[in-house]
């Protein structure tokens, strides 16, 4: 396969006297299209993509918390990526960042690539032998950009629902221009992966921290579905965290609005309704704790067998009796 497409590509830019020695076996052929984004609100910034190819997420997006976002697709050179955060992180705004390392590329005619930095300076750029259809669209504090497409309208579209949906979160905003993207016809060649990236708008000390979400959809007959679901299920979760906060901060009424959210968007989660149940039992509500434990040892007795585990490391406190109600 690498083969052929070293050959496609001496044939596409002889024509523009660009020597072939600039495709490298290590480069992915990840024609597609994406979105490169920043809140103004929050400072979050995010990269969207989906195409026909596996891992998409592995070669495209790239980021960095109080820096900015990369995306680098079509005939992808990976080193767009930390180069240019490594650029933007050193005081050089977005804009420039791409020029130079542009100016440095001598296969940037099969490039496509977008940049964002921590200040919403925003550049893109798509080579004039990336394969139709190629084009992209810069709009305020983000850019949408695609190649290989069906047809011309993808990124119309994306830059329309990305516009539309200024209400929603970053990741949500960024999904709903990928869904519009299909939508318009998407790829060519179809859907495998997808992947969103989304960074702090400020670096912490804790940089493990700052990556706020990294969803990937690897190999998938419907890539952006099981994005959307997983992001669904990465919000669920923020209310799961959201209600152990509140248990220890005491305030139970709080604890159980956030659980109920979470239970409400997944409903047959087992591992939501557990760590519920196991709450209201710290909190003495073993009636209600143990009638949520039956209902889930009924389909998997391996958590009641993990309820017995809990007592020795300090995760269940109850009464011997209270206990015994718990596991039966």
């Amino acid at each position: 396969m690498k083969k052929c497409i070293q050959f496609m590509l001496v044939a596409m830019v002889c024509g523009s006297q660009v020597k072939a020695q600039f495709f490298k076996n290590d480069e992915a052929f990840a024609h597609t299209f994406s979105i490169v984004a920043r809140d103004p609100q929050t400072g979050e910034m995010a990269v969207g993509v989906q195409s026909h190819w596996f891992s998409v997420g592995t070669a495209v997006p790239w980021g960095e918390a109080g820096v900015g976002v990369v995306a680098t697709q079509s005939f992808v050179n990976k080193s767009y990526g930390p180069l240019g955060l490594q650029l933007m992180k050193n005081g050089v705004t977005a804009t420039d960042a791409l020029q130079q390392l542009l100016d440095k590329d001598a296969g940037k005619e099969v490039r496509q690539v977008a940049m964002i930095d921590a200040k919403g300076n925003v550049n893109a750029y798509t080579g004039k032998n990336c394969i139709d259809y190629a084009n992209h669209i810069v709009g305020n504090n983000y850019s949408v950009q695609s190649n290989m497409m069906l047809n011309n309208t993808v990124c119309k579209a994306m830059a329309a629902a990305y516009e539309k949906n200024n209400d929603k979160p970053l990741a949500e905003r960024v999904l709903a221009a990928l869904q519009a993207a299909q939508q318009a016809g998407g790829d060519i060649r179809g859907k495998q992966s997808a992947a969103i990236l989304v960074v702090a708008g400020q670096a912490t000390a804790q940089p493990w921290n700052d990556k706020k979400i990294d969803l990937r959809v690897d190999d998938h007959i419907t890539p952006l579905v099981e994005l959307a679901r997983l992001l669904k299920l990465y919000r669920a979760y923020e209310h799961m965290d959201a209600g152990d906060l509140a248990s220890e901060k005491n305030d139970m009424p709080l604890a159980m609005k956030e659980y109920g959210t979470a239970m409400s968007m997944f409903p047959k989660n087992l591992e939501m309704q557990y760590w519920t149940a196991i709450t209201l039992a710290n909190n003495k509500k073993i009636k209600e704790a143990a009638a949520i434990l039956q209902k889930i040892y009924k389909q998997d007795n391996n958590w009641r067998l993990l309820t017995q585990r809990l007592p020795k490391v300090g995760l269940l406190n109850t009464s011997a009796d209270d206990y015994q109600l718990l596991i039966k």
